[in-house]
């Protein structure tokens, strides 16, 4: 019995003996300098991402050696860099740390603290440079593929007169509101957003032409005409603009017979009011 044990003993000791080195040097405790990593390779074609900044996050990682790096955790740190979208981190043999990211693409701004990437993903934009020319976004984050989907259609509606939309909003009632790069300001509202728009692109080239004051502010939320503010100084936001302006307001009207027997709708008279098409 006791001879038993004692072989017992020894193939343990043995075994021991063989497996300790691997353990140690699978865990960084020998041979991080026998087996160095010594080259970082990142993909080609990044634009946003920083060098300096991705290697000082590795180094870490790879000082352990290659058998010893811990590739998981070196990807997670590397997807926490501003910009990175994905990240993908790899060994090869036999002194290689391989990287390849896939960098965010700026879509939009979003809100007062994220970007909306091309991919629909939103990113924080601390540490970020954020790049000029992007128009501001705004809704809950569910409602992304909504607000995408207005947007990109009032921009072809605008363009053939030469405006672009620099900001568009869904607020927490569904109402929906956007700016024009001349500072136009619209209130569109929650039903027929894309009817109104249409309409009111269509005619605003006109109603610029016959105006010479700037447009300020156009409230889209009625059945034939649009309600317009007029001046030289921009109206004041919010719900209550239209009352406040001091400038000429005007609602145009397809039929002003029909719009003068419906009493539900308001009357703001003006000097400066046309006719929509």
């Amino acid at each position: 019995m006791i001879r038993r044990g004692l072989q017992v003993l020894t193939w343990a000791l043995a075994l021991a003996l063989v497996a300790l080195p691997v353990v140690a040097v699978l865990n960084g405790w020998i041979g991080s300098e026998r087996w160095p990593l010594r080259t970082l390779r990142v993909n080609e074609g990044l634009e946003r991402v920083d060098a300096a900044r991705l290697r000082q996050t590795l180094l870490p990682y790879a000082t352990a050696g290659f058998f010893a790096v811990r590739l998981d955790p070196a990807r997670a740190a590397v997807a926490r860099l501003p910009w990175v979208e994905h990240a993908e981190v790899r060994k090869r043999w036999p002194d290689v740390l391989e990287v390849r990211i896939v960098e965010h693409r700026p879509f939009a701004r979003w809100g007062e603290d994220r970007l909306l990437s091309e991919q629909g993903r939103l990113f924080p934009v601390a540490g970020i440079e954020v790049p000029d020319g992007l128009p501001q976004l705004s809704a809950a984050d569910g409602r992304v593929p909504e607000v995408v989907a207005l947007y990109n259609e009032s921009r072809e509606m605008f363009a053939p007169g030469g405006y672009s939309v620099v900001r568009l909003a869904l607020d927490s009632r569904d109402s929906w509101s956007l700016s024009l790069d001349n500072g136009v300001e619209v209130v569109v509202g929650s039903q027929e957003a894309r009817l109104r728009l249409k309409r009111f692109a269509r005619v605003l080239p006109q109603l610029l032409a016959r105006n010479p004051l700037p447009l300020r502010r156009a409230d889209l939320r009625y059945t034939n005409g649009f309600a317009l503010v007029w001046g030289e100084t921009p109206a004041p936001a919010g719900e209550a603009a239209l009352e406040q302006a001091p400038a000429a307001v005007a609602v145009l009207r397809r039929d002003a017979t029909r719009a003068a027997r419906s009493a539900a709708r308001p009357e703001f008279p003006s000097p400066h009011s046309g006719s929509a098409s």
